[in-house]
């Protein structure tokens, strides 16, 4: 069973080599492992989806002057490249190609995105710093799902479980 989910493939119930039946375990955790391998593709599509999304932006002068105006050093050129290191890790999650590599790109683009743009404890207006709190929050949530990733990787529907699988015949 472990391995047919390394493997990337959907795991079926097998009948009982003894009766030849099909037990009722068998066919649940083979119902669970099939649902769960679909959960996790779901889970990657929607977490990739933010950073697909917002990627573009970082390469819009509106965005550039945002966050030089926020205090970020040579916006123009880290903007950019945190886009880039965006785009690569939501890429590598969606497809679930070495995610586990993708996901520490994403830490790498979310830890100083959110101490630099959503500092909440230096904003003087309480909406503003209500928002920024916000945004500081979401942050660390979606680095909290990143690091999740990190460890244990894309799952069975992924590009990572088949070249595990197709290394291994």
């Amino acid at each position: 069973m472990a391995t047919q989910l390394i493997s990337g493939v959907v795991p079926q119930a097998a009948p009982s080599a003894v009766s030849g039946a099909y037990s009722r375990s068998a066919v649940a955790e083979s119902e669970g492992s099939a649902a769960s391998a679909y959960v996790t593709l779901a889970g990657r599509i929607l977490f990739s989806s933010l950073f697909l999304m917002a990627a573009p932006m970082h390469f819009t002068q509106p965005e550039i002057a945002f966050a030089k105006a926020a205090g970020v050093p040579a916006a123009s050129l880290l903007v950019p490249a945190s886009g880039l290191l965006a785009l690569a890790g939501a890429l590598s999650i969606l497809l679930g190609y070495r995610a586990k590599i993708g996901a520490w790109l994403l830490v790498l683009f979310l830890v100083p995105v959110t101490l630099a743009m959503h500092n909440f404890w230096a904003v003087h207006d309480p909406m503003m710093m209500q928002i920024q709190m916000a945004m500081f929050l979401k942050n660390v949530s979606i680095l909290g799902g990143a690091l999740l990733i990190s460890q244990f990787g894309a799952g069975p529907l992924s590009l990572d479980a088949r070249r595990s699988s197709s290394a291994r015949r």
